[in-house]
């Protein structure tokens, strides 16, 4: 199975965000250390994700499981057993060419439209990894009427941060 990480599926599980549930760290770190065992991850072949993967974490020192998850892709990047890397083209609106051109998604945010252009650009279109960014919550129902699937890892937390927002 191929899947995409969202960089806060790192930071959860390196401790990195203070308003998850322990059982949510906890569930990123397996899924990211089942990852590095039994599945496979799609990049994108200009390095954006592994670029912001390293911009929030710290895989040389190590110590964390997205720290350890960052330096397995950093090492695998080439290796086609456990990566495929997706080109991308940019896109003047829409930032790349394979993000779905839909109005439900215009506000979606630039900085993670990447990971929805590798999976509408890939073959197979793998799954999102999301732990804890409530705002695909919202976008999931656009997004699957474009064949792009969304696994929320820490459902409760997720909802919760979405509940809490909503009653702004």
């Amino acid at each position: 199975m191929t899947l995409i990480v969202d960089t806060n599926v790192v930071l959860v599980a390196n401790g990195q965000h203070d308003d998850v549930s322990p059982e949510c760290v906890a569930a990123c770190a397996v899924q990211l250390q089942t990852i590095m065992k039994n599945s496979r991850i799609a990049l994108d072949n200009d390095f954006e994700i592994l670029l912001e993967y390293q911009n929030k974490t710290n895989p040389k020192r190590g110590g964390g499981p997205g720290n350890a998850f960052v330096k397995w892709a950093l090492q695998n990047r080439a290796n086609r057993q456990h990566c495929d890397l997706v080109p991308l083209q940019d896109h003047p609106e829409r930032g790349y060419e394979s993000f779905p051109d839909d109005p439900r998604l215009v506000d979606f945010d630039p900085p993670d439209r990447k990971f929805v252009a590798v999976s509408a650009a890939h073959d197979a279109k793998p799954a999102i990894l999301q732990a804890a960014d409530s705002k695909w919550l919202t976008w999931e129902p656009a997004l699957w009427d474009h064949g792009i699937k969304i696994h929320f890892v820490c459902r409760k937390d997720i909802q919760r941060f979405h509940d809490k927002k909503s009653r702004k």
